[in-house]
């Protein structure tokens, strides 16, 4: 199901506490610059060995009370950036004790805008979810399943109007790569008509298989990540990426030593191209 918005609706939240920021009129940073970061934080299950993956399995089905501490270390990391995108959250079931974590985050980060995408629904047992968490308040938001198995999505997100605005997709990829080359081919065509694009997520494949090998090959995509974010304890895979159209000059690349998850997360500064804010005025925002 295909939802827009481009006025908060009651997934959103408006909350913001700290951070106020001075925006132009695009909705964009009058400063120019967008602080991303990525993370798969494993529904707040700590996991430090293959091991784990065996003796707290039973986390993904029951509540644990480390879990909020771990969502704790979570939120005061992310408090740090202007736009996060969540992998594997909880949006509210028994394991997690009926915490929508992708709200929870938001709150612990002081974020005004967050989005829940419900991408497998198990009742009460589970609430397999992306989220996206903003200071800024996007001029459309959509949510779209991904091709193959039901359990993936991504989520678009537009800054600004017309040919110059800034298209960020945020998703969490299949394993296989049969269906990640349909789901990387569907996501091509959602950003077919922008010249300023960002993706963010799990995209459970290295980037060479991205630039070079996927459907996105033909765009020129540019991936500053040269670290390793999987396994956290020992990382030997990166698979968690933000890639970037050439548009957007990078400032600082950094995979976190925070091994939280089973994921490390990765953060990006970029400088927008100033024909994102030509014209603009300031806009003041102070928190609520």
């Amino acid at each position: 199901m295909l939802r827009r918005w481009s006025t908060p609706r009651s997934a959103i939240c408006g909350r913001a506490k700290v951070n106020s920021q001075c925006l132009d009129s695009s909705g964009l940073p009058a400063d120019g610059r967008l602080r991303l970061l990525s993370f798969n934080i494993q529904v707040g299950i700590g996991t430090g060995s293959y091991r784990h993956y065996l003796t707290r399995s039973w986390q993904h089905l029951l509540p644990h009370a480390g879990r909020a501490l771990n969502l704790g270390r979570i939120g005061e990391l992310l408090g740090r950036y202007d736009l996060v995108a969540l992998q594997e959250a909880d949006g509210g079931s028994l394991r997690s004790g009926y915490v929508n974590q992708v709200e929870h985050l938001a709150q612990l980060g002081a974020f005004p805008y967050w989005y829940q995408q419900l991408n497998r629904n198990l009742g009460y047992f589970a609430q397999h979810s992306n989220g996206v968490l903003s200071r800024l308040e996007p001029h459309l938001l959509e949510d779209h399943p991904l091709p193959g198995p039901a359990g993936r999505g991504a989520i678009l997100l537009r800054f600004g109007d017309g040919a110059e605005s800034l298209a960020v997709v945020m998703m969490h990829l299949a394993l296989g790569t049969r269906v990640r080359t349909r789901q990387l081919a569907y996501i091509r065509e959602l950003i077919g008509g922008y010249r300023h694009v960002v993706l963010m997520g799990d995209m459970n494949t290295h980037a060479v298989d991205l630039l070079e090998h996927s459907p996105l090959r033909d765009l020129g995509l540019l991936a500053p990540q040269i670290e390793a974010t999987f396994p956290s304890w020992r990382p030997r895979r990166c698979l968690d990426h933000i890639l970037l159209s050439p548009s957007l000059a990078i400032e600082r690349v950094e995979v976190l030593a925070q091994p939280i998850s089973d994921h490390l997360p990765v953060a990006v500064e970029i400088r927008l191209p100033t024909d994102l804010h030509k014209g603009a005025q300031p806009l003041i925002t102070t928190p609520v």
